[in-house]
């Protein structure tokens, strides 16, 4: 589904990506995961095209991306949803007028139609009494569960997590990694999470990349990177202050 070849991408003279390969199986959830500063949200930039490589190729289902432009590039981006950090939601619109954003600007359905899969949709992710709320009304995870039902509405084929249970508490954060591997189970997406939680992620996602030094030193299933003998790799997971990983 995603094959990242040898991206490089530097600002201002510093290196960020460098030469990294990463292929994401079609349905697979992968979370990558690394310091911060690492480049992780660049990676992600990268994916969603917001960002271009120096060099190297992004294939989506074998379709450059790095080459794509105008209504090429708008039918890629299309393919993905995106659940950004603290969930990015419109203050002036109601938790329902924010799941139905998409579907009202890039689609022509029916405002009908918009009801009721806003309506599924929130019934998705366990908010089906918060509708008419705005986000100032509704907890930190309720936002993060509205931000899941708006990338979900349109069906995309890849849905990108940045960090999606950054400032929540832990009870909060187990509940909506629940979710994110309910919905896929349910929605089949192929799914990228940027996450810093260790060893939390190893419950959720499928596969695990660990980004250090702006490539991927570490690619696995969970047990398979717990039982990494690579040094970074093995402090990053005990959180050790030794060894030769550099504090940020």
């Amino acid at each position: 589904m995603i094959k990242l070849v040898n991206i490089r991408k530097a600002f201002k003279g510093q290196k960020v990506l460098n030469g990294l390969n990463l292929n994401i199986g079609n349905k697979e959830l992968v979370a990558i995961v690394g310091q911060s500063g690492s480049g992780k949200s660049v990676l992600l930039k990268h994916l969603i095209g917001i960002i271009k490589p120096d060099k190297g190729r992004i294939l989506i289902e074998g379709i450059d991306m790095t080459a794509a432009k105008g209504r090429d590039l708008d039918e890629i981006r299309g393919r993905f949803g995106v659940v950004f950090q603290e969930g990015a939601l419109f203050d002036s619109l109601t938790v329902y007028e924010n799941i139905g954003f998409p579907l009202r600007e890039k689609t022509k359905l029916h405002k009908d139609e918009i009801r009721e899969r806003v309506w599924h949709a929130l019934e998705d992710v366990g908010l089906k009494e918060m509708g008419n709320k705005y986000p100032a009304e509704i907890s930190g995870g309720m936002k993060r569960r509205v931000a899941l039902a708006r990338a979900l509405i349109t069906e995309p084929a890849i849905v990108l997590f940045d960090e999606p249970t950054t400032g929540l508490d832990p009870i909060i954060s187990s509940s909506i990694h629940r979710l994110i591997m309910n919905t896929h189970k349910k929605y089949g997406f192929t799914g990228v999470i940027i996450s810093h939680e260790i060893p939390e992620i190893f419950d959720v996602a499928d596969k695990v990349a660990m980004l250090y030094n702006g490539t991927i030193i570490e690619f696995g299933t969970p047990e398979e990177f717990r039982n990494s003998v690579n040094s970074y790799v093995r402090q990053f997971i005990t959180g050790s202050l030794e060894g030769p990983i550099e504090i940020i």
